[in-house]
Parts: C-alpha cells; sequence; structure tokens
C-alpha cells in the first residue's frame, strides 16, 4: 500500500508548549495522530490538590487525540499500550530520553525536533546557550533517535538569525513556529522516500559546544566577565530561568535579585572594582563588570514582582554603598 499522510500510522511525544506547535502543525495539515505520548499531570496549587496537564495534553485532549502519561517509559503496561498503536513512526519534540525498547518500535524509526544546529548544543538546553555564547545563529534539526543522546543522522536542518538584542524567549518562540513546518516536511520526506540522512560525524567543523540542563546555580551572574558576557549571559536566561545575583546590603545583608534586562554602558567611575554599583536612587542602576559595567533596566528582588529599574528604585532606597555578587 502506497503511503501516505492519511494511513501513515504516527505516535507524536511532546510535553511543553514548545512541542505543541509541532502537533497542532501535525494535526492541522491532516497527518494521521494515532497517539500522543506526554508527561503525567502535575500538582499544582497551595496543597498540590490540583492536577494540571501538560500543554500537549491539553491540545491532544481538545483534538480528541488519544494520550498516554507514562510515570517509567519501560514500564510493561506502557510498552503494550505503545505496541497497540502500531506506529510506522514515532515524532519526538521537547521530551524525555527515550528507551530502546521506545524508538526502536516503528518500522519507519523515530525522529527527533532539536532546536539547535546539530551536532552543536547536544543537550537539554540548547537556546540558552547559543544565547548565553553570542551566537550569531541558531536553529532546528530533524535526526533519527539511536542510543546516544542527540547524535542521531540529520535529517533536515533550518537555520535562522540570532539578533544582539534577542532574548532566549525570542528566540524560543522563532524556532517553536518554524519547527512545526521542520517536522511535517521531515514526515513528507520519509513519505516520499526522499529523507537523506546524513551522519553527524561528517557534519563537524568547528569544536563543539555542549547545552547541558541548567540549574540555579547556573544562573549566577559572575561580574568578574566582561560586560558583552554578562549581557549575553542574561539574556540568555530571560525570561525563564533568569540570571540572578546577590544584592549585598552596607550590612553585609544579602538578598537574590534576578535581572532580565540589560544595556551595556560606560561606567562613570571605571576605576571601581566588579559587581559595584552606581546609582542615582532615581533612573539608573550601573553594575561594574571587568571591561565596563551593564545598566540594569528590569529586575526582581524575591519575592516582589518583576519591575523596570525606575519602579523598582521607587520602592527601594538603593545607594552606591551597595555591591553585587
Amino acid at each position: 500500500m502506497e503511503l501516505t499522510k492519511e494511513n501513515l500510522r504516527i505516535v507524536y511525544m511532546g510535553t511543553p508548549d514548545f512541542a505543541v506547535e509541532s502537533l497542532r502543525c501535525l494535526v492541522e495539515r491532516g497527518y494521521n495522530i494515532v497517539g500522543v505520548v506526554t508527561g503525567p499531570d502535575k500538582a499544582v496549587g497551595r496543597h498540590g490538590s490540583v492536577l494540571q496537564p501538560t500543554p500537549v495534553k491539553q491540545y491532544a485532549v481538545e483534538h480528541g487525540l488519544r494520550v498516554l502519561q507514562p510515570e517509567r517509559l519501560k514500564d510493561e503496561a506502557f510498552i503494550e499500550e505503545l505496541r497497540s498503536l502500531q506506529a510506522d513512526l514515532q515524532i519526538v519534540v521537547a521530551f524525555r530520553m527515550l528507551p530502546e525498547i521506545v524508538w526502536s518500535m516503528p518500522r519507519l524509526g523515530t525522529f527527533n525536533l532539536h532546536a539547535s544546529l546539530l551536532p552543536q548544543y547536544r543537550g537539554a538546553a540548547p537556546i540558552n546557550w547559543a544565547v548565553i555564547n553570542g551566537d550569531k545563529e541558531t536553529g532546528v534539526t530533524t535526526f533519527f533517535l539511536k542510543h546516544e543522546i542527540d547524535t542521531g543522522a540529520v535529517i533536515r536542518q533550518v537555520r535562522v538569525p540570532i539578533s544582539d538584542t534577542d532574548c532566549v524567549g525570542d528566540v524560543h518562540d522563532r524556532l517553536m513556529m518554524l519547527g512545526g513546518n521542520v517536522v511535517c516536511n521531515t514526515v513528507d520526506d520519509i513519505i516520499a522516500g526522499t529523507a537523506q540522512a546524513t551522519p553527524q560525524e561528517q557534519m563537524i567543523t568547528e569544536e563543539l559546544r555542549p547545552a547541558p540542563k541548567i540549574f540555579k546555580d547556573t544562573c549566577r551572574i559572575n561580574w568578574q566577565k566582561p560586560a558583552k558576557q554578562v549581557y549575553d549571559f542574561i539574556r540568555g536566561l530571560s525570561p525563564y530561568p533568569a540570571a540572578w545575583t546577590n544584592l549585598i546590603t552596607p550590612e553585609a545583608t544579602e538578598m537574590v535579585v534576578k535581572v532580565f534586562e540589560s544595556t551595556i554602558v560606560p561606567p562613570k567611575n571605571p576605576e571601581l572594582p566588579c559587581g559595584s554599583i552606581e546609582t542615582d536612587g532615581k533612573h539608573y542602576i550601573y553594575v561594574h563588570t571587568l571591561d565596563g559595567a551593564l545598566s540594569l533596566r528590569t529586575l526582581q528582588l524575591a519575592g516582589k514582582k518583576r519591575m523596570d529599574v525606575e519602579d523598582f528604585l521607587r520602592g527601594f532606597r538603593l545607594t552606591n554603598d551597595y555591591k553585587m555578587a
């Protein structure tokens, strides 16, 4: 029987908002989604009394798709249910690492959409690290899964520029919208038998940079670096999970401040050490770096709401005796 998008049986796997757009494109373009695998509902609310479905589950339920939510991907009951769907192809977008028994199940294999130009930025946080490292471009890649994470043969790849003012949220949304089209085009390649899978080893032209998972300690600002590096670090973590620093009072107490936006400026007193603050208490906060300063534009004290610098200074009496570390 000739393969078509109507008879090709697809199981889709994903969890966050980033994965919804690709699923939406597949559904709206008439591909045959026989099942959706996503994470379990999460307990939210003051006492964890409310269960919140993943964004992918919300979309799937709204469109009448069958949903599987395994706690463990090697669970026998899940494996049997997944096998019963008789998928020809599996598509993975922003999901967990799959065991071989899962990714090897379909006869046409399993492909993943990754938010980087593989083989660069293999790992959990490729968009963040591309911005943190000051890259001028990134993109999305579809590739067939194999044992080692993010190392399978590349099917399609599309490049996207990163501007000097983009935060990670801007790049995330751009790649999310692009990803849906690339996923559909990849399925079309597989249906037509024209998918050209290129081993990543043949694509390595420079030193590979990793994209490890980001933790709280990862997000701490180091003011003893050049201003451009600190600026890129802040935008590479904005709006989430957000770069942070300790604001140290003249009495040596500390409070956490998240920084979402900044600009590079010449300091008023270049001789001050890294982490020193210059402020008029009304309109600006400059923080010294290794070779200049950053003007903090949007920030948030722990337990308070995010605000621009002038609103922050109206509610917090900041002087040059404070510092950041």
